[in-house]
């Protein structure tokens, strides 16, 4: 299992260490005598704060709650179905999900008859209305993908037609010089799709070679020489000859439809195409089809009531010459202020690559201004334009902005939800870079289509996606869309039912088609409220960032980070995000206090850098440079990197730009809050010398990332021990230290909040400086936990003010009942520290001894397929256990998926029994499980660090542990649809352990 095939031998103290994370079981099952009646008194009080805090974490609304993509194979669908299907995301603990036309697994779509259950038939608006419906009653969410699967598109356009996506392809033919060449115009180098008929010469040239102007990939061609030769064109011939100064290219551009059709079609008949993105008659064949064909008046009137969204893919516009709409060449000229035309030599592309270049740093500035218009065209007529049109129909738009060269971070703040993702996002930087522009324009959420693995169904593990998506709530992610959920059935599939991406090319296809299909499905409600308390506290009040790091091009999915911060900062504690320049236009772009957007994130220093799409080459608009100089004039500290004397403007520069830009950045850099330097490596002395320091202290370089949000006075802090990238090396290990946290709230005191139980415990060992609390955090890789910083009393009826602890030789202190006490697994006498200054000692009885339970037996529920494909047959095995293993290591289990429930009987004498609480240490557990004591289930188990707090469960005699542990369905399909999964290794299923038993004592702190 990954980096955590050990977790039994790695108990090490952690929730004895940890001031206040002992909240999970303990808390929900009360102690018993003398421990019992205060804890359950506490319990009590702590669900009932003022405002019900406390209750708010516990049970977060369906607002908040995970959602899953919702695969349908169009409209072949039973409308029962549907509303079970409804049922079953809402009874998991789920807040919705999103409807989407998508069946790659299908190989002969005629099976699913679109002409009858295409999208956009009656059939789909009857599925959809009785989703909606049936949400509107279990009060959970559905949101609606723009067009049948991706990218968008509608069946009443063609590919020739105005409104269809476009590409302008390119012919080329060599002349020699001096040579003549007479004939037809040269043709596209890339054939048109199938479907396009027609296509339209823009223009003829013809350009010189430059061979100094040649690189690797690309052909060198001499601006200078450019000629316009359209008016020598007749009948689709021409007749030129070459000067005699040089190889000559001939170049013909065609402008046509690309001829995309969205994703694993036909979904509709006629065929759908995808519609073009950068018009506004693109977009305007949306909204009518909508308009005329999905938008009945039931349907209608309950998307208003859903509050959902409409929902776009990743902008996936696929050619192979390059992409482009009839009005480019006016609008280049209007917003770059020169024509276009002379530079289509080296903005055209044949395989998604430029194909000729000019001067390197010319060709590099056209090539910015280029996609810097059709990032504006995309941003206006398309989101824009679609966000307007959706909330006029009470919806939100939620899209993933990425895809192309165009500014994902000024398209994050056009939507009303930025979406990022999980498989193709590269790093933590590619989510702050939407974060950025959410937060710049005042939005709350950042979603994701989260946990999409290649190769991944049927073998995917709720373990392994909290350890994906754990660094990404720290990078600013609130909401996930799970990837996803299939409708049960279609003709011709294999149990478990159907799977949008599965079988896909064949073979094993992307995670994964929840539901309950899986067996995990039964603790599914575990994770979903784990989540759903994430997103709680991560959508609440507003973020407060550190740094804004000024991005000349504002793309995402890159996995391009921050020089020093990414690398060096992010480990000391600092946070971060990304601003383009149309955010530093927003409202909320203003400067008060000290911080770039107070209101919002409230960066305390803004960082500017080289271009790192373009060898970071210093490059900045005037406009942005005198910004600048008016944050810094009014109080903003900002530091630069990189060699500014030589600036200039990012794309062609007009007379006189790059003198202004250096003049205004002399001025910039006269300032008293603004510092220079050249070396990377001096980023942290410049925030130094500013006295600058991170919301966030650690004191030393840790994994452990972090985000803080501020809502009502109350200071949260999300806590992972995490990596910035999966594919990060070395793998992250424990991590045992201090952080110094800022405090809104003077006399704030700290609070864990326990993210798998919905427990709010305040913290009782902690130290205050500078209007920071200092707290220590312990915690495995991937474990995450929240520490809120709010008055006492806050989580909790009666906080008090009485003294806390400040340093403790014991292994932790806590508050039980408003009193102070300390627990260790050790007896002895404990020395401790009040924040009144006073030195309390005191003293833990005799405790047992550890104990590894070894005496097993286990059932087995053995899922396997039924009388039909989505039918599942259970038999129940008992096999022979002489001590824990893996499944595959037992014969009777090697190829079984399913349930296994162990039970162990432990026989404890009288030591057991004065007062002591254990700790229940599983070890190694595949997959999901929960723990059952002498008949009592207890709250849900940390499926990263499965240690449970038994309290006082365990009494004298006998005593019945009961583990059930649920798997995925890798084992069995491995055997039972062979030709598809037969490649799949076996997955060691189980509770593999060691499970240990670990008794801890716990005494009054008294000062008397």
């Amino acid at each position: 299992m990954s980096d955590d095939s050990s977790r039994g031998a790695r108990f090490t103290r952690r929730r004895v260490l940890q001031a206040g994370a002992l909240a999970g079981a303990a808390a929900a099952v009360g102690w018993g005598s003398p421990l019992g009646a205060a804890a359950a008194q506490a319990r009590t009080r702590t669900f009932r704060g003022d405002g019900d805090l406390a209750g708010w974490f516990a049970n977060p609304g369906s607002a908040v709650r995970p959602r899953f993509r919702w695969w349908w194979p169009d409209a072949k669908v039973d409308l029962a179905e549907i509303r079970r299907e409804v049922d079953q995301i809402a009874d998991a603990g789920f807040g919705g999900a999103e409807i989407a036309a998508v069946h790659h697994s299908i190989r002969d779509k005629s099976i699913l008859d679109v002409a009858v259950n295409g999208w956009g038939t009656p059939a789909w608006n009857a599925a959809v209305e009785a989703a909606l419906d049936q949400a509107a009653k279990r009060g959970i969410t559905i949101d609606i993908t723009l067009g049948p699967s991706w990218p968008a598109a509608v069946p009443t356009i063609t590919a020739d037609s105005p409104a269809a996506v476009k590409e302008l392809a390119y012919g080329s033919v060599t002349v020699a010089a001096g040579a003549a060449y007479s004939g037809p115009v040269p043709a596209p180098v890339a054939a048109a799709a199938p479907g396009v008929t027609a296509q339209k010469l823009l223009l003829v040239q013809a350009v010189r070679v430059n061979t100094a102007n040649s690189t690797r990939k690309e052909t060198g061609l001499d601006l200078a020489s450019v000629q316009d030769l359209t008016g020598q064109v007749a009948d689709g011939r021409i007749s030129w000859t070459a000067p005699a100064d040089g190889q000559w290219i001939l170049l013909s551009y065609w402008e046509r439809g690309s001829g995309q059709r969205p994703e694993s079609d036909p979904h509709t008949d006629p065929l759908s195409y995808v519609v073009d993105h950068f018009s506004p008659a693109g977009t305007q064949a949306v909204i009518d089809f909508w308009e005329a064909n999905l938008l009945t008046p039931r349907i209608r009137e309950l998307l208003k009531q859903s509050g959902g969204a409409l929902f776009e893919d990743s902008i996936e516009l696929e050619t192979d010459a390059l992409n482009w709409t009839p009005d480019l060449p006016a609008e280049f000229e209007r917003r770059r202020g020169y024509p276009l035309a002379p530079y289509l030599p080296v903005i055209v592309r044949h395989n998604e690559s430029p194909v000729y270049s000019y001067e390197a740093e010319l060709t590099r500035h056209v090539r910015h201004d280029f996609w810097e218009t059709v990032s504006d065209l995309f941003n206006e007529h398309h989101f824009t334009m679609l966000r307007d049109w959706a909330h006029s129909i009470g919806l939100q738009l939620r899209a993933q902005p990425y895809g192309l060269e165009t500014d994902a971070i000024a398209a994050a703040a056009i939507l009303d939800i930025p979406e990022g993702e999980s498989l193709g996002f590269k790093n933590l930087d590619d989510y702050r870079t939407l974060a950025g522009g959410r937060d710049m324009a005042g939005r709350t959420v950042l979603s994701c289509e989260a946990a999409a693995y290649q190769g991944g169904a049927y073998n995917t593990t709720w373990e392994k996606i909290l350890r994906t998506m754990g660094g990404a709530y720290a990078a600013g992610l609130n909401q996930t869309y799970l990837h996803g959920f299939s409708y049960a059935a279609a003709p011709g599939v294999n149990w478990p039912g159907f799977a949008a991406f599965t079988p896909y090319n064949g073979g094993i296809g992307y995670s994964e088609s929840w539901g309950p299909r899986h067996p995990t499905w039964r603790h599914a409600r575990d994770v979903s409220g784990y989540l759903s308390r994430i997103h709680q506290v991560m959508q609440a009040g507003t973020p407060k960032i550190d740094v804004a790091v000024f991005r000349q091009k504002g793309y995402s999915k890159t996995g391009i980070g921050a020089n020093w911060f990414t690398a060096t900062g992010i480990p000391l504690g600092w946070t971060h995000q990304f601003v383009s320049a149309p955010l530093l236009d927003l409202p909320n772009a203003t400067v008060s206090g000290g911080r770039l957007a107070p209101e919002g994130p409230a960066y305390k220093v803004l960082f500017v850098e080289g271009d790192l799409f373009a060898g970071g080459e210093c490059t900045l608009p005037v406009a942005v440079a005198e910004k600048l100089l008016g944050y810094t004039r009014a109080g903003l500290p900002l530091v630069f990197l990189g060699d500014w004397s030589v600036a200039k403007v990012p794309g062609v520069a007009k007379e006189g730009e790059n003198e202004r830009l250096r003049a205004v950045l002399t001025e910039v850099f006269a300032q008293p809050k603004v510092r220079a330097v050249t070396d990377k490596a001096k980023v942290g002395d410049a925030l130094a010398e500013l006295g600058l320091l991170p919301d966030t202290v650690y004191g030393r370089s840790s994994t452990l990332l972090n985000a803080r949000r501020v809502a009502d006075g109350v200071d949260y802090y999300y806590l992972c021990n995490g990596k910035h990238a999966e594919t990060v090396k070395p793998p992250v290990a424990a991590i045992d230290h201090e952080v110094s946290l800022t405090r809104t709230t003077r006399d704030a005191v700290p609070y864990r909040l326990d993210l798998w139980t919905g427990r709010a415990e305040r913290i009782a060992a902690y130290t205050e400086e500078n209007g920071r609390v200092r707290v220590r955090v312990t915690l495995q890789p991937s474990e995450t936990t929240v520490i809120a910083l709010g008055r006492p009393g806050l989580f909790e009826a009666e906080g008090g003010r009485s003294p806390h602890v400040t340093a403790t030789t014991a292994g932790e202190a806590r508050f039980v009942d408003g009193e102070l006490v300390v627990r260790d697994t050790r007896a002895g006498s404990y020395e401790s520290v009040l924040s009144n200054g006073r030195t309390v000692t005191t003293v833990i009885g005799a405790l047992p001894e550890p104990m590894t339970l070894t005496a097993w037996q286990l059932e087995v529920e053995d899922w396997g397929p039924g009388a039909s494909a989505t039918e599942t047959a259970v038999t129940t095995r008992k096999p022979a256990l002489d001590a824990l293993k893996p499944w595959p290591q037992i014969p009777e289990l090697a190829d079984v998926s399913g349930i296994g429930r162990y039970t162990a009987v432990v026989e404890l004498g009288d030591g057991w029994t004065g007062g002591y609480g254990a700790y229940l240490e599983l070890g190694e557990v595949f997959d999901t499980c929960r723990v059952t004591v002498n008949g009592r289930k207890l709250p849900p188990v940390d499926l990263i660090n499965p240690v449970v707090d038994l309290g006082s469960h365990l009494r004298r005699g006998g005593n019945t542990i009961e583990v059930e542990v649920a798997t995925t369905l890798n084992n069995r399909l491995r055997v039972s649809d062979p030709g598809v999964y037969g490649t799949a290794a076996r997955q060691n299923y189980g509770l593999v352990g060691p499970v240990r038993l670990v008794p801890y004592g716990q005494a009054p702190l008294s000062e008397g």
